[in-house]
This record gives structure tokens, C-alpha cells and sequence, in this order.
């Protein structure tokens, strides 16, 4: 095995924030602004800057191309081109050997080729990185070519190593993916970032501002949220490809694809006097936005019991999940009300299915009878959060599961004249860390809905740390990731509610709105 060591240069970054702009410096070019950074007119021009740098040379795995994060939208990463004359495929292995942060490996190539083009992601901040690239034939041969790079500090003030605590186990091993942390709701810039098993930093994602909310996949392409109104698709490379314009709608909390590939996004309506009650379609071919969604077309008489202060936003639903049946029906999930409910036939014919909450917040209204039944004894959810579809082969048909982060905070701002302590065991103030006068807790929920029978049983519940508000809940294989947002908390628990692994961060002391895990498997990765 063959190991040379080659230098390249060393990121320098200028920072400069300025009326609440960042900038960019990566000398000898010129500044650049994260607004001019997400434009389709500056990607493309870095795109072919780079096709331009690949036809001048004959790159191998002696000579790579290597540049510094040129797309500018991670500031942890590397662009990696060059060729081999026989068939190879490449993996990568980060280490940063004056600190004491572990190693962050990651396969490339998914089959043998000999052309090669990927983003390096994982550099540690402020320091020497080593990267190490294994190059291994068809024959398993393997030569590694290790090239150094000194990078300069965060764009943000974000942990670079969370704070471990409770935890039980030394490791956890889910795969070889990523958390990934969306939105830090910051007063200056605003990032998603990207956590390893270990809680450290391996990507920092400078968006225009509000916050991502989910990361989707499709067709080599990654599709998130960068701002109230803007959308994005990035692919493998960090090239945001394509810029989404909503016009008058604001997104809000989530989106997710149709089955014919578009995105339909919870949205508000700027030129309405209420707020996060719309669902919008994006056609990711033709940029075209559409509404197909108003909540007060089918909850109409439910908004005029509600009220709100005039210099208020009227936010009498707020929803703020949404999931997607392949049967052309969703499930949004109700803060405001505390209530799951069912859509059928969103995009052609909506109509109301469900309902999952309390019995006596509908009992006066007209649709009392579309409640779900409980099979048991238990107090339902309160604002709860990340409600998630999930079905299971073993289950008949019109039976599957609903989980979901049970906030327990009972409140409805815009309905005063329902008394929600009335609810036995749920709170009704918002707690924050540090507050001695109330003492609660938030749950894991894991509904098995059966709408044969018209009823739903709870099969899964437990103790998980309090937040009042947003927060999230995720199965992955035999793990359940928890972010506890109001305290900055990501917990890794077994199947059965076990506390494995728990990390503390506070992102520019604001909440962490949430954390989904993602394998990144043939986009950033080959697993």
C-alpha cells in the first residue's frame, strides 16, 4: 500500500456581518453574500468554473482537483475530482490529529468507475484535517493518497462537540448517516448542520434565514426549505440547482412529495388575516405554486368559535406536520387543537376523515363524529409534534401505526372558553429549562390506528425530556431519535424507550427546531 502525503492550501476565510448580511472570503476571490449565493446565476457560474478547472489537466489520483467548499453552502467540506485509469471505487476517511474528535469515514462510488466526483464531507473547524482517500480496484487492491487541509472557524457559534449526558452505552452504531439540525431560529445567521453519531460536527449549511424543516430526496437531487418563501434543490456536489420562489405563501413546519414527485408544503397565506391554515403544491418542473388546501373550507364553523387579538396573527389551527398516503389522502397534525386529523383526496376532492384528540374540546361542534374512538384509558396528547405515518405488513388492511412527540402542553390561544386543565396530567404553562415551579414531562406516542373498528389504541409510551413546544420524534430501524427542542436535547433510545445516548447543545441559545437522522445513501454517500 502506497501513502502520499500532498498539501494543498489553506482555507482563509474572511467574515464579515453587516446590516444582518454575511459574507464570504475565499481568497483571492471576491466577497460574496449568502443572498448572491443563492442564486442559480452565481451556481451556475461556479458549476462551470470547475468544468472549466477539470478540462485543463489530467486529474488521477496523484494530481486531484480539489477545492474548498465552492458552491459555498458547506463550510465543512471538500469538491473531489479526478480520474483512474482502471475501473476503482473511493472512500474517505476525515481525521483531524491535533484534537481528539474520532475519525468521519464515508464510500463514494456505489459500483466501480473511473471517473470520480464527490464532495468531501466531516472537516473538522479551526484545525489540520487529514483526508485520506482508499482507492480499491476490481481485484480489492487498495493505494490511499492523503492530502492535508487547514480550515478556518464556523460561520456560527454552534458546538463544534455536543454535550454528552444521561447516556448509557459507550456507542451507538444506526449506520453511517447523519443528524441533521434544522434551524437554530437565530437573530443573525441562520444553518442547518449535520451531527455524527458521536455529536460532532461534520457540516455547517448557511441558508437565507427562518429554518429548514425536512430534508427530501429525489432523482440524485435534495430538496429543503432556505427561507420563508424560498425552496431549493441541492445535489451530491453542494450545487443548488434549482431556487423556488412561493410568492405570496410563507411555508411553515413541513412539506413532502405527492406521488407524482411535487412538493406539497404547509404553508400561510400573506394575503390573508390568518396564518399556518393552507396547503400548498409546488411542481418542481415548472416552479408553478397552488393552492389546494384552505382548512377553513372544511373546518369553517370550528374558526368562527375561535377569536384572536387584532395585532395578532389569527393562527386558529396551526398545523404543523404533514404526511402523505399513497392513496391521495394526508395527515396533518393540529397544535392549536391538540388533534391528528385526516384528510381524504387532498388534490382533487378534500374532505375530512378523522379525527384523533380530546372528546370534550369537539363535543360542541359539528364534528364531534368524526372522532376516533380510544380503546383504552389515557390522556391524550397535547400540541403535539412530528406526527409520523408508518405501516407494517403484519397489520390488516385499514390498521397502521401513527408515533409522534406528545408535547403535553395543552393550549389554545385562539379558544379561550376551553379550560385545559380539565385534562388530567397534562401542563398548561410553558415550561423552560430551570423553571423550579413546574415539574413535567413530554412522552413518546405510538398509536396503532384502526379505521375498521373507528378506534385507536396507544402501544408505546415513554418519559422523554419536556419541551412545551415544536420538538420531534423519528424511528430508524431499531432507534428512536428524540429532540426535545425547548432544552436543546437529542436522545438516542432503543425500540423499546431505553435512553441510549443523549447530547445537549444550545444553537446561539435558541431551540433546535428538529432533528432527523438521514443515511444520505447514493446522494452524499454509498452505503
Amino acid at each position: 500500500m502506497k501513502k502520499i502525503i500532498v498539501k494543498i492550501a489553506t482555507a482563509v476565510i474572511v467574515l464579515g456581518l453587516v446590516g444582518g448580511i454575511i459574507y464570504w472570503k475565499s481568497l483571492p476571490e471576491e466577497d460574496v453574500s449568502i443572498e448572491t449565493v443563492y442564486t442559480e446565476e452565481y451556481q451556475n457560474n461556479v458549476a462551470d468554473e470547475l468544468e472549466s478547472k477539470k478540462s485543463l489537466n489530467d486529474y488521477d489520483e496523484d494530481h486531484m482537483l480539489i477545492e474548498y467548499n465552492p458552491f459555498k453552502t458547506n463550510t465543512l467540506s471538500l469538491y473531489v475530482y479526478f480520474n483512474t485509469e482502471e475501473a476503482t471505487k473511493v472512500s474517505y476517511t476525515v481525521k483531524a490529529p491535533e484534537t481528539d474528535y474520532g475519525d468521519f469515514s464515508a464510500n463514494v462510488d456505489g459500483s466501480y468507475r473511473t471517473e470520480h466526483e464527490f464532495q468531501v464531507l466531516g472537516l473538522i473547524p479551526g484545525t489540520l484535517n487529514e483526508v485520506e482517500f482508499a482507492i480499491e480496484d476490481e481485484d480489492g487492491n487498495t493505494i490511499t493518497r492523503t492530502y492535508e487541509y487547514t480550515t478556518s472557524s464556523l460561520l456560527g457559534n454552534e458546538d463544534v462537540q455536543l454535550e454528552e449526558m444521561n447516556s448509557t452505552v459507550d456507542s451507538v452504531d444506526i449506520g453511517n448517516g447523519l443528524f441533521a439540525f434544522m434551524g437554530n431560529d437565530s437573530d443573525e445567521q441562520d444553518f442547518m448542520y449535520y451531527y455524527d453519531e458521536d455529536g460532532v460536527i461534520r457540516g455547517e449549511i448557511p441558508i437565507l434565514g427562518y429554518r429548514s424543516h425536512r430534508l427530501l430526496f429525489q432523482d440524485d437531487l435534495m430538496y429543503f426549505s432556505v427561507a420563508e418563501s424560498k425552496m431549493v434543490a441541492m445535489n451530491g456536489l453542494g450545487q443548488i440547482v434549482k431556487i423556488y420562489d412561493l410568492g405570496q405563501y410563507e411555508l411553515h413546519h413541513d412539506y413532502v412529495f405527492d406521488n407524482d414527485g411535487n412538493i406539497l408544503i404547509l404553508a400561510s397565506d400573506t394575503e390573508s388575516d390568518t396564518v399556518e391554515d393552507r396547503i400548498v403544491l409546488l411542481d418542481v418542473e415548472t416552479g408553478k405554486v397552488s393552492e389546494v388546501l384552505d382548512l377553513e373550507d372544511l373546518f369553517g364553523s370550528y374558526k368562527d368559535m375561535t377569536s384572536h387579538d387584532e395585532d395578532e396573527d389569527w393562527d386558529w389551527m396551526h398545523i404543523n406536520t404533514l404526511q402523505w398516503l399513497e392513496d391521495g389522502s394526508v395527515i396533518l397534525s393540529s397544535r392549536e387543537t391538540s388533534t391528528i386529523i385526516k384528510i381524504n383526496d387532498l388534490e382533487t376532492n378534500p374532505s375530512i376523515d378523522y379525527l384523533i384528540g380530546e372528546e370534550s374540546f369537539w363535543s360542541d361542534t359539528e364534528y364531534a363524529d368524526y372522532l376516533l374512538m380510544p380503546t383504552s384509558e389515557f390522556s391524550n396528547t397535547g400540541g403535539q409534534h412530528s406526527v409520523t405515518y408508518m405501516r407494517d405488513d403484519s397489520l390488516e388492511d385499514g390498521q397502521y401505526y401513527l408515533y409522534l412527540f406528545n408535547n403535553n402542553y395543552g393550549v389554545s390561544t385562539t379558544r379561550s372558553d376551553y379550560d385545559w386543565t380539565q385534562i388530567e396530567g397534562i401542563e398548561t404553562k410553558l415550561a423552560t429549562e430551570g423553571d423550579t415551579e413546574i415539574d413535567s414531562v413530554s412522552y413518546f406516542y405510538q398509536y396503532l390506528v384502526d379505521e375498521n373498528e373507528g378506534t385507536y389504541s396507544l402501544v408505546q409510551s415513554f418519559e422523554i425530556p419536556y419541551s412545551g413546544i415544536v420538538s420531534s420524534v423519528q424511528r430508524v430501524d431499531d432507534y428512536i431519535i428524540t429532540d426535545s427542542e425547548m432544552q436543546g436535547v437529542l436522545g438516542i433510545y432503543d425500540a423499546q424507550g431505553n435512553l441510549l445516548k443523549q447530547y445537549k447543545s444550545m444553537l446561539n441559545k435558541k431551540y433546535i427546531y428538529r432533528i432527523y437522522y438521514y443515511d444520505f445513501d447514493g446522494f452524499y454517500f454509498n452505503i
